[in-house]
This record gives C-alpha cells, structure tokens and sequence, in this order.
C-alpha cells in the first residue's frame, strides 16, 4: 500500500457502523475516496456516513433509499423466490411464508432501519437497479423482480425518483446515500454466466434454509 494512499486512509477514518451492520465487509475506495460497503445477494447495509454501498447485480434487485433532508440512507441486494408448483405466484400470498416473500422482507428492514435513524417515510428517495435478462436461456426472473419491487413501493406510496433496470447486462452498483448520487456500470456479457450462476448457488441455499420466523408486514 502506497505512502500516499495510507495517508488518505489516515484523514478519513472508517465511519462508525450502525448497530447491527457490523458484518458488512468495508474497504477503502481509492477512487471515490470513500469507505465502501459490498453487500451480497440478501444483505443490507444503511449508513449516517459519507461511505458508499456497493453491489453487483444480475437478475437481482437492489433498491437505494435515503432521507434527502438528513442525509443518511442505505442499499439491499434481493432476489425474489417464487413458488410456481401451484400455477401462480406467491410473492403476495399472505400464508406462504417468508422464502416467497423475501423481496417484501427485504424492503421492511431496509426502511424500518432507516427509520430508527430518523429518517422520515414521506421524505424517502428511492432508486431501483437490476433485474437484468442476463442469460437469454434463463426465463426473464429479472422482469418479475422489476415488477414486484414497483408493485411494492407503488402500494407502500414510496416514488422511485430513479432506476435502471432491465436489458440483458449484469450491472456494478455505487451509491453514496450522503448526497444520493449512484453510479452504474454495465458490465459485459462474459461475466453474466458466472453472475448468474452466483444467483442461482444463493437461490438453492435460500430455499433450503428452514423458516423460522415469520414477518409481520404493515
């Protein structure tokens, strides 16, 4: 590590980490000159810092949300399980339990968290990423994902003020909630395979997990 990079390190020490959010794994950006948060397929991380939360998706959803007026805010990565055996989707089937809702799961923390900070529902911003078609052969799980999270917001009356979504490219996601600026990357079709194979490994061990508790949406 350069002199010069341990002294920028040096002037920007690690920003607290919310209770809670410990384990989300933070290095030094050089570039954005920031500490930064990767988050994997059904994590979260939120923020009161000057830090970005980072991400790579494929068919899957990340939503950015953050309160404009304190300037914190925080990013998931779900993917949304859906249980098609009966001929329908159970994303909305209120006995269905918490692998086919976990889009709605991920959404709740997201938010409640933010609001233990402070923030404010009515004052939330929220940007959607993901929910890319990433191998032509895999069924177009990334449109219902898009679907699902605007279905979501729409009845939880939280406007999306921004997204990029669909297509058929994987994408490299930066937010800095501080100032709500989010930078995308397209990444190129070589590295959708190995993307999608990432998705589907987490999709299987997912819905091996037992479920032990339910949770309660309002």
């Amino acid at each position: 590590m350069s002199h010069h990079l341990l002294n920028r390190i040096a002037t920007h020490p690690k920003p607290h980490a919310v209770r809670g959010h410990e384990h989300i794994q933070r290095t030094w950006d050089p570039q954005l000159e920031r500490w930064c948060a990767k988050i994997l397929p059904g994590e979260y991380y939120v923020t009161t810092g000057d830090e970005g939360i980072t991400t790579v998706l494929g068919s899957c959803i990340s939503a950015c949300i953050r309160d404009p007026q304190l300037h914190l805010g925080g990013m998931n990565h779900f993917m949304l399980p859906e249980d098609t055996s009966n001929g329908k989707s159970a994303w909305m089937d209120a006995e269905a339990g918490l692998s086919t809702r976990y889009g709605s799961f991920a959404m709740e923390s997201l938010i409640n968290d933010l609001m233990k900070l402070g923030a404010r529902r009515e004052r939330m911003e929220v940007k959607l990423f993901g929910g890319g078609r990433i191998l032509a052969s895999m069924t177009d799980v990334g449109e219902r994902n898009i679907a699902f999270a605007r279905n979501w917001l729409r009845t939880e009356h939280l406007h999306v003020t921004g997204e990029d979504v669909g297509d058929t490219v994987p994408r490299r996601v930066i937010y800095l909630p501080s100032t709500g600026k989010v930078l995308v990357k397209h990444l190129r079709n070589l590295e959708s395979r190995a993307i999608a194979s990432r998705e589907q490994q987490y999709l299987t061990s997912f819905k091996k997990k037992p479920i032990e508790n339910d949770v309660e949406l309002f």
